[in-house]
């Protein structure tokens, strides 16, 4: 048993069809939004996330300005992702850009796979619209740092809201909220959220998008991306945080 899914999004965003197509068809400009480090070359989509390498994902479309369309192959058991951009401009410099992501996922368990997309997706796209809001034409660095394993997600989630100034029981959080805590070594960080749900939530400050996923199989994730400043630096710090918060979740 399986289950095919299309998951479409879209929004109207103040940058120009020349900023989405930099920002959806490029490497560094899927680095500022998406997850992980991006490739575009040998007319594929590469993705390395958390010390993965994902499948590469085939170009089937190209247009710049208009439409950008990638699919990984199918695998044995049919699972496969589509992800489809398409762009179209308005009045006075904005555009508009629609995203849907399809394909395939295989087993009796998809629901809980199909879950974890249906919350990670709407954070995905609603970063590439911060980012061409807030940052068009910049390049971010990614940085990906994982927690300990997590059994008990109810209190994970009460632990961070508490640990960024939120209310624990005003979950999730609403856009605009505002945010201040300070990870160990980063120093402090005060931001607004723009994106939040069950499973996510997302924080921008002048120089970074800051974004903490429920991972599908037990961590929680912080998958920032950060303007300016070098991740390296910051990604043993932002371990040692996660693990220090969420050690004892289990």
């Amino acid at each position: 048993m399986g289950h095919r899914f299309e998951l479409p999004l879209e929004s109207t965003v103040e940058a120009t069809p020349e900023e989405v197509w930099q920002a959806i068809s490029t490497g560094p400009g899927i680095d500022s939004w998406f997850m992980g480090r991006n490739d575009v070359s040998g007319g594929a989509v590469h993705t390395a996330f958390g010390g993965v390498d994902f499948p590469a994902s085939t170009v089937t479309a190209g247009e710049p300005g208009r439409r950008f369309a990638h699919t990984s192959e199918p695998q044995a058991d049919g699972r496969f992702v589509a992800y489809e951009f398409l762009i179209e401009g308005r009045e006075r410099g904005s555009t508009a850009v629609r995203m849907v992501t399809s394909g395939f996922l295989p087993g009796d368990d998809w629901e809980n796979e199909f879950e974890a997309m249906s919350s990670g997706l709407p954070m995905f796209f609603a970063t590439l619209v911060e980012y061409l809001t807030h940052f068009p034409g910049r390049t971010a660095a990614p940085l990906t740092e994982f927690g300990p394993p997590i059994t008990d997600w109810p209190r994970a989630w009460e632990t961070l809201y508490g640990e960024l100034g939120l209310s624990p029981d005003k979950r999730p959080a609403s856009p605009g909220d505002l945010v201040r805590f300070s990870p160990g070594g980063v120093g402090v960080i005060e931001g607004v959220v723009y994106h939040a749900n069950a499973q996510t939530i997302g924080i921008r400050t002048g120089d970074a998008l800051y974004r903490f996923l429920q991972g599908f199989h037990g961590p929680m994730i912080a998958a920032h991306h950060l303007f300016g400043a070098d991740p390296g630096d910051q990604g043993p710090a932002w371990h040692a945080w996660l693990s220090t918060l969420f050690t004892d979740h289990t």
